[in-house]
């Protein structure tokens, strides 16, 4: 019953949602002299250090190396920043919350909307260096399209459950940044988790690096977005599969346990 309430409730507060992630997109560059090239110089200067730390110091051979430290970091912080946002979006919209109904997902799709526009306009940048470091692309780019689909889909799931829990746990942000400082480095943000065919080689000892891989998603979806834009191998199919369903059942949880309880956030709030 709740899941159809769910289509009708994005269907119909869809453009509430569009309207709000613009206007937090513009709030963020209103004041800013250099404006909307912020979101390209932020992902652009954090690849540059991770590149300059990789190659200089830890003296790292992968090849297209920038490129590779690129799409790490947007997926990372696509998603770490997303949930970040969610912890306490609820109370961040408190003058919404205490006057009219929205529901509470709704804001999580917000937050989405906005850092998923911040990551499209940083891949843009790596679609520019693929050109630059002249990286052979094969037809498996297109399997970018589900590898994001898992990644969205995952966020949603784990965002919308944390945005209930951040309501009534007060410490729960702190927790969460813990986490993700964790997950940050077991993400194969800036290094290979496991062997890439015969052209990256992991850092991860067997079979460490197939189990990192399989238990944390965003590292999976990280080493396929590298397999299929970069070196032209195939994605880890039944792992993505099975991380689609696991989203797509923490969605359904989250939605469920919002809706039990989304009136009573007002007491809390």
């Amino acid at each position: 019953m709740s899941m159809s309430r769910f289509f009708r409730d994005v269907k119909r507060f869809f453009n509430y949602t569009v309207y709000s992630s613009k206007a937090e997109l513009k709030s963020e560059v209103a004041d800013s002299f250099l404006s909307w090239l912020w979101w390209f110089l932020d992902p652009l200067l954090y690849m540059l250090v991770y590149t300059f730390i990789a190659i200089i110091v830890f003296r790292s051979g992968v090849p297209y190396f920038p490129v590779f430290v690129f799409l790490g970091l947007n997926t990372w912080t696509f998603f770490s920043k997303t949930m970040r946002a969610c912890v306490k979006v609820v109370q961040a919209k408190k003058m919404i919350v205490t006057k009219v109904y929205v529901p509470k997902y709704m804001f999580v799709f917000e937050k989405i909307g906005v850092y998923g526009f911040k990551m499209i306009v940083s891949n843009l940048l790596v679609v520019v260096s693929m050109i630059i470091y002249r990286v052979p692309v094969t037809w498996r780019i297109i399997w970018i399209i589900p590898i994001s689909m898992v990644l969205v889909v995952i966020t949603f799931g784990l965002s919308t459950i944390i945005s209930h829990f951040g309501v009534f746990v007060e410490d729960l942000q702190n927790v969460i940044t813990v986490v993700l400082q964790l997950f940050f480095y077991l993400s194969g943000i800036f290094y290979s988790i496991e062997p890439i065919g015969k052209v990256v080689k992991g850092r991860v000892p067997a079979p460490y690096d197939t189990i990192l891989v399989k238990l944390n998603p965003i590292a999976l979806v990280i080493t396929d977005l590298r397999r299929v834009m970069l070196y032209g191998e195939d994605p880890h199919w039944v792992m993505l599969g099975v991380w689609f369903v696991a989203g797509l059942l923490m969605s359904v949880i989250g939605v469920k346990i919002i809706y039990k309880f989304e009136n009573s956030y007002v007491k809390v709030i």
